[in-house]
């Protein structure tokens, strides 16, 4: 799968992926009970903190810039740095305004080592082998989730929180360091445009990416309040539900990057969203609380699918194109990351249904949209068009 030369770029590519995840969910996992019992912040502080996190996604494409100035991949260990730092100095500062800074801190290293691991990968590894990448990469990512889990359920039988965050960040800012003295690129790749790239015959990447940046707030704002609100779920249940998920995504992830090397885009895509209207029309009607937890899970699963997009415009860019334009995708999917949390939190509140059935909407919305997806397999110049 991996040839020497590609070696040590998945070895870097690796580590930093597993310690971002292991910074985000050390603090996504403490925030909420640090902001309410440390920081005493009420609801609407929490809320906006939250938006405020989202605020890095936004300007994601400004990594471009970054790029001017220092490599690829050394852009990508400074982020985990970041990431880290963010993550080590939250517990220090228990107010709105110490919270938004390290916030900040932590979310702009999240999301520019993203866009930096999502176009290095494609980069660095050929159209074959790429979705085989990114799906061991998701693979490692879930199996981080659950050691950050596990590490956090053990350590607060003993720690408090600021020395939690401290444990964890410290950890993600040595791995970032150690990146920082790698080297693992080699000039046989494309140089990269350093601008900003926006291409019309690029239109259904960027439209696909914004649908999939919708996806997922519906996911992360309304189907946790779903489990919670209407069916009850205790903090242990949901805390299970997490861990089950990452076990499942473990072992799916690879299965995916080999289902779109095998299968294309178009079918692997087409997939995700047939299951995604399911998954949603379900959350909107059902009772069943096992019915909702088998949805949950599967909503879940299919979210590693929207690796697919990105082996599509692999598939479809200039070589050149690659690092620039998966900073502007990442600012196109948080665009929605600002505007529908609001918009569903408004809809929830006259009939809960709303913000699922709208989903299925967006769902079969992206069905006909990657029905425009070509099969590759008849078009290998499709890459120069």
């Amino acid at each position: 799968m991996i040839n020497e030369q590609q070696k040590p770029m998945f070895r870097f590519l690796m580590v930093m992926t597993m310690a971002a995840v292991i910074g985000l969910q050390t603090w996504m996992i403490l925030f909420n009970n640090f902001a309410v019992e440390i920081a005493g912040l009420d609801g609407s502080q929490v809320g906006l903190l939250q938006s405020i996190r989202e605020i890095p996604g936004l300007l994601a494409l400004l990594a471009i810039y970054a790029m001017l100035l220092i490599s690829e991949h050394r852009l990508a260990a400074l982020s985990v740095i970041l990431l880290g730092l963010g993550t080590l100095f939250a517990g220090y500062f228990p107010s709105m305004g110490g919270l938004i800074c390290t916030t900040l801190i932590m979310s702009f290293g999240f999301h520019y080592f993203e866009t930096c691991n999502q176009s290095l990968t494609l980069q660095y590894f050929d159209k074959a082998t790429a979705p085989l990448v990114f799906g061991r990469l998701r693979s490692l990512g879930a199996a981080a989730n659950i050691v950050a889990a596990v590490l956090l359920f053990t350590l607060g039988f003993f720690l408090d929180y600021k020395a939690m965050y401290l444990g964890m960040g410290s950890l993600v800012t040595a791995a970032g360091i150690w990146a920082l003295f790698q080297d693992p690129s080699h000039t046989e790749i494309v140089p990269q445009h350093r601008k900003m790239i926006f291409r019309r015959r690029y239109g259904l990447y960027y439209f696909l990416t914004f649908m999939a940046g919708a996806r997922r707030q519906i996911f992360i704002a309304f189907s946790v309040l779903l489990l919670v609100k209407i069916f009850h779920f205790s903090l242990r249940e949901v805390a299970i539900l997490f861990v089950l998920n990452n076990v499942v995504n473990y072992f799916l992830s690879p299965l995916i990057g080999r289902a779109i090397v095998r299968f294309g885009e178009r079918k692997v895509l087409s997939l995700e969203y047939a299951g995604l209207i399911l998954v949603f029309l379900t959350y909107a009607l059902t009772q069943s609380k096992a019915v909702v937890i088998g949805m949950y899970i599967l909503d879940h699963g299919l979210f590693n699918f929207a690796i697919a997009i990105r082996t599509y415009f692999q598939k479809v860019a200039d070589p050149q194109d690659i690092a620039p334009s998966m900073a502007m995708g990442f600012t196109i999917n948080h665009i929605a990351a600002v505007v529908l949390p609001v918009l569903g939190g408004l809809a929830w509140m006259i009939d809960h249904r709303i913000p699922f059935i709208a989903g299925a909407a967006m769902s079969l919305i992206s069905l006909v949209a990657v029905q425009w997806i070509p099969n590759f397999s008849d078009r290998p110049d499709i890459s120069t068009d």
